[in-house]
């Protein structure tokens, strides 16, 4: 009998007889083992349990606990997902079935109407009596011709195989439907115990506008009702920190598909946050050496394409405007070709370095329909951009300032849960980067050097480097419980070659600068969000759109004071607003907390009278009195510290 040999993670290896399936591997080690086992993985590719394997490699039991056992679950949910549809929907068509970071969806198209959450129950039903009958799910390799006659009648699941652009092709079957994903599945449905589905989306197969609208089909599952349950209330949670429900509640911003996708306009409680965000990011950087400067949004296309990033980014790209003389102009994706000639306006001397070049530049790319998202994901975007040019001898100590600016204003934000990435390039693939190999070798170890210095924990990770240079990563945890990359220092030998950048050294003799682009706070429509999200729409009070709301109990009586009072307030250039509606005062109380407002006065006799007010602060149910003087010292020491009391 043939055999095969198996290296375990422990390093044993041992042999089996061909055609071994990992089910046959796990109940050889141990019952205990088989029975948490729902896949393997050989020299690195998840394959499915009953599969055969053919070839020697490094196996693994994938159990359920993993993160890759999960995935399988929720892949194997989608398939159920899917044959109750095409069980209760015979004209169904299928798009693509793909697993989410908390669960799974499947793209349906249906001419005799859409699937809608009223047919959830109905659709759920469907489910479990599959499940109850233990439905076997079948992996096969099939030539393409097979494959192809197996889903003859949909033309979504035929266009998916002619994509894979291969002879044979790994389908997975449950009943009549067919998945031709590449996650392996669970064996059998008897094994999914907790399933939900939970809503419906518009999406456009293939996240083009041009291609027909799907209707996407969210769901998750779990091995365990508990974790069900965990997820649930996280989706909660979400929901109520959701930056686009906040900002429609608070008025903050909207996107109006009449002018189009992923462009938002800023209402003026959203412009106003915003306009405290820049006018802060600016004062922070002037004050560190930065020159801040405006250059146009727009670009001769050459310009790009000897930056490299017309080859890099092309398809990120808006197309070019042909101006009817021979020149191309471009909306610029990237800013720091236009900041290399501010570099370039003038001769510098090692006297000028560092130079220091800042803006809050505009940029523009083109992101599929699919992927927009409220301000997160938008098309239309301004950068909070920098670069530094210096000589050689200069990075480690400017990366440290850098680094210590950003950490600076993570605390005037009170960010806290962060951590940081030192990306390198990947040894085992360097023809990807930028050729040279004694500048990888000694920036990478430049940049550890400096974290080194400044006792900041990071951890490493090799392949996440730029093309043109190592960088340091901010990665900052999301309200929602996810991971992004808020800013990022970034080396850069390439561009000062590309565009032949100089300096005049002592020595008199030119010289090469290197290039560090930075990012502090990322773009203003992407922190905005995420500020949104931290805070879920209770602003701090420097940062609030509205900082005060003034609320007489009589109008007829009280509404004269609090117009002096407000302006007091605004004198000190405090954003403030007197509700004097006619409503009961008990609701208007109410509503300054539904908005969020920091700090909500009540004047009435008593306040007139003193010289006073009552305080109310966002989240408080008792009021305070204080006088007008001393309230608006209270209000000013909470701007001034970035409302952290303990600064």
């Amino acid at each position: 009998m043939e055999k095969i040999k198996l290296e375990f993670p422990d390093g044993t290896v041992k042999e089996f007889a061909k055609e071994t399936t990992t089910e046959e591997i796990a109940k050889s080690i141990s019952t205990s083992l088989a029975k948490k086992a729902v896949a393997g993985r050989l020299n690195g590719e998840l394959i499915d349990y009953e599969f055969p394997l053919v070839e020697d490699g490094k196996i693994e039991i994938i159990t359920k606990e993993t993160a890759e056992g999960l995935r399988i679950l929720w892949h194997t949910a989608a398939l159920v997902l899917g044959a109750a549809l095409q069980e209760l929907y015979p004209t169904m068509n299928f798009g693509e079935v793909q697993e989410t970071a908390h669960g799974f969806y499947l793209d349906t198209d249906n001419a005799q109407g859409q699937v809608a959450e009223t047919d959830f129950e109905k659709i759920t039903q469907k489910m479990k009596a599959i499940v109850k009958q233990n439905v076997p799910v079948k992996a096969a390799v099939l030539s393409q011709a097979a494959a192809l006659k197996l889903v003859a009648d949909d033309p979504y699941t035929t266009e998916l195989i002619k994509e894979t652009g291969k002879y044979q092709v790994l389908v997975h079957r449950l009943g009549d439907f067919v998945d031709v994903s590449q996650t392996p599945t669970l064996s059998q449905t008897s094994s999914i115990k907790v399933f939900q589905l939970l809503s419906v989306a518009g999406a456009y197969w293939k996240g083009a506008s041009s291609n027909p609208m799907l209707q996407r089909v969210y769901g998750t599952a779990f091995f365990k009702q508990k974790e069900l349950e965990t997820e649930l209330q996280r989706r909660q949670e979400a929901r109520e920190r959701d930056h686009r429900v906040i900002g429609n509640e608070l008025d903050l911003f909207f996107v109006d598909p009449k002018v189009g996708a992923g462009l938002p306009y800023w209402m003026p409680k959203g412009a106003t946050i915003r306009r405290t965000i820049e006018r802060y990011i600016i004062d922070k950087e002037v004050s560190r050496g930065y020159e801040h400067v405006y250059t146009p949004v727009l670009a001769n296309l050459d310009l790009y394409k000897q930056s490299g990033h017309w080859d890099h980014y092309r398809e990120d790209m808006f197309p070019p405007m042909d101006m009817g003389d021979g020149e191309m102009l471009e909306l610029r994706p990237m800013n720091c070709p236009s900041h290399i000639q501010i570099y370039n306006h003038h001769i510098r001397s090692y006297r000028d370095l560092p130079l220091r070049i800042a803006e809050l530049g505009m940029m523009h790319r083109y992101e599929k329909s699919g992927a927009l998202t409220g301000l997160s994901r938008v098309r239309e975007m301004t950068l909070n951009d920098g670069h530094t040019f210096v000589a050689p001898d200069q990075i480690e100590e400017e990366f440290k300032q850098t680094l210590q600016l950003m950490v600076s204003v993570y605390a005037d934000f009170d960010i806290k849960d962060y951590r940081f990435r030192l990306s390198y390039r990947d040894p085992k693939n360097t023809h990807k980067y930028f050729d040279d190999d004694e500048m990888w070798e000694k920036s990478q170890k430049m940049l550890k050097s400096a974290m080194d210095d400044l006792g900041l924990d990071y951890f490493e990770a090799e392949g996440e480097a730029a093309f043109y240079g190592p960088k340091l990563d901010v990665q900052t945890k999301t309200a929602l419980g996810g991971e992004e990359t808020l800013s990022t220092i970034q080396l850069d030998f390439l561009l000062p070659e590309k565009f032949d950048l100089h300096y005049i050294g002592a020595d008199g003799e030119e010289h090469r600068p290197v290039m560090i682009h930075r990012g502090i706070v990322s773009t203003m429509e992407r922190f905005t969000a995420y500020l949104t999200e931290i805070y879920k729409g209770a602003f701090p009070t420097w940062l609030a759109p509205q900082q005060v709301t003034i609320i007489p109990v009589k109008n007829e009586l009280h509404e004269e004071y609090c117009k002096q009072l407000r302006d007091r307030l605004v004198a000190h250039q405090i954003r403030v607003e007197i509700d004097s509606r006619n409503e009961k005062m008990g609701y208007k109380v109410r509503q300054a907390q539904v908005n969020k407002v920091p700090y909500t006065l009540v004047v009435g006799d008593k306040e007139v009278a003193e010289n006073g007010v009552s305080v109310r602060r966002y989240g408080e149910k008792q009021m305070t009195n204080a006088t007008a003087a001393g309230f608006i010292n209270e209000i000013l020491a909470d701007i001034e510290s970035y409302s952290r009391p303990n600064k």
